[in-house]
């Protein structure tokens, strides 16, 4: 890419950012923020998972997981498995409310997507999330 192309995959994947998480969340309707919604989803996908291994998946320091892992925990949502072997260490489980709070939030996403789409052609909407997956898997290889 040339740098006028760069300087306007910068603006639009900015401006992409910002209207998605607009678009996706609401604390009107009291939806998850991402970082809790990501969370609890890979809970919810991947079972039990200690905080060194939240902070590898997500690319945060531990610090960042501990402060959302907190938040998840004062709300109810997750809570922790201390391990048998090392007493020092410890996952994170999804609870009941959890996955409760978990699909009440992707069903008002996926309902404001399917809203944002409707204009869209079924080979469109392939196209865009098959690049869009390649570019988000760009990012971690």
């Amino acid at each position: 890419m040339d740098k006028h192309d760069l300087e306007a995959l910068d603006l639009e994947l900015a401006t992409f950012g910002r209207r998605a998480t607009a678009v996706a969340m609401d604390k009107k309707l009291g939806t998850l923020e991402r970082s809790a919604y990501l969370l609890l989803h890979h809970l919810s996908v991947h079972g039990p998972t200690g905080v060194k291994s939240l902070a590898e998946q997500f690319r945060l320091d531990i610090s960042t997981i501990s402060r959302q892992t907190a938040a998840l925990e004062s709300k109810l949502y997750i809570h922790r498995l201390p391990d048998p072997t090392d007493g020092r260490a410890s996952s994170f489980e999804i609870t009941e409310s959890g996955s409760a709070e978990l699909r009440k939030t992707k069903e008002l996403r996926l309902a404001r997507f399917a809203k944002l789409f409707e204009g869209w052609t079924p080979d469109e909407s392939d196209q865009f999330l098959h690049l869009l997956a390649k570019l988000n898997r760009t990012f971690v290889d």
